[in-house]
């Protein structure tokens, strides 16, 4: 498929003609670089036929590098000028490329259309490709990968210090609760730096790409730790334990436990995990124990996330 990518004389024409100026609150900045599009594709390897999903598709950069694959791209946008606009810009430049386009806030969204060829039980986008609105990447990514159990990797571009705390392991100073919530539906790792004059405007922190792969079971399905009250269950005392991640863990979790560190030590020692611990040093498995000695443990007690 002949496509012709934008650079930075398209993206501020396109601007102009919508009256778009990017704003911090929606977390705009424009990638002009064609080659840093490509970059992305590349390092996700989009094939063609496949259903990919884009969050925040702005003016269209990226947008165009995903159909020159000859993948489906269903594209989410918030800002309806954007939305309305994509279109005709894909039409423009890319025609009788595969394009849905949603207008949506992405937090908000619980499912998406299905594309030509989405059949059976996994149907659906089997990746999330996206330079995500920085202020919003971490919630936006858990709420997709939580909504929408067909997909199966993904690279978004996202502000380096989130991206290294989502790939981040126990131990590790940036480790934290979105580590830990993140590791729940897969394999994470960095993909690489992205330079500040590929966007526009030019953001005052630095990117970089996070690659994003499902662990999957032998029918197809996403492998998970437990169901979704088990979810819940492990979240909510992951929240707990970096809420006050300097406190040992039986304190820490104290009022998970019925307000007593006597009865969270006993809950942690049933779960194989040192009462003494800081939160930074328990992997995914080990908070997934711990959330699953309390049900064992009591049936009455209930954790909310």
């Amino acid at each position: 498929m002949s496509v012709r990518l934008l650079g930075a004389a398209e993206i501020r024409r396109l601007a102009s003609e919508l009256d778009v100026t990017p704003t911090k609150k929606l977390g705009q900045n424009f990638v002009h670089d064609p080659g840093t599009v490509r970059r992305i594709v590349a390092t996700a390897r989009v094939q063609a036929g496949e259903h990919i999903l884009e969050i925040g598709p702005g003016l269209g950069s990226l947008t165009l590098g995903l159909l020159e694959t000859g993948a489906h791209v269903t594209a989410v946008e918030i800002d309806p000028r954007l939305a309305a606009r994509l279109p005709r810009t894909v039409e423009e430049n890319a025609p009788g490329a595969s394009l849905a386009v949603v207008q949506a806030d992405a937090l908000a969204l619980r499912s998406v259309p299905d594309a030509p060829g989405d059949s059976g039980a996994h149907g659906g986008p089997v990746a999330v490709v996206a330079n995500l609105p920085y202020n919003v990447s971490v919630p936006v990514l858990l709420h997709l990968l939580e909504r929408l159990p067909s997909l199966r990797r993904g690279v978004v571009m996202v502000q380096a210090e989130v991206g290294e705390r989502l790939a981040a392991g126990p131990g590790s100073k940036v480790y934290g609760s979105p580590s830990v919530k993140a590791a729940w539906y897969g394999d994470w790792s960095l993909a690489g730096h992205v330079g500040r004059s590929v966007f526009w405007p030019v953001p005052n922190v630095d990117s970089i790409l996070v690659s994003f792969r499902a662990r999957i079971d032998g029918d197809g399905s996403p492998s998970l730790p437990g169901d979704e009250a088990l979810r819940r269950r492990t979240f909510a005392i992951v929240d707990a334990a970096f809420g006050q991640r300097r406190k040992m863990l039986r304190q820490a979790l104290a009022g998970v436990f019925g307000g007593s560190s006597a009865a969270a030590s006993e809950r942690l020692l049933a779960a194989g995990v040192d009462p003494t611990a800081r939160g930074e040093s328990l992997d995914l498995d080990a908070y997934v124990r711990i959330a699953r000695a309390k049900t064992e443990s009591s049936g009455s007690d209930s954790v909310e996330a």
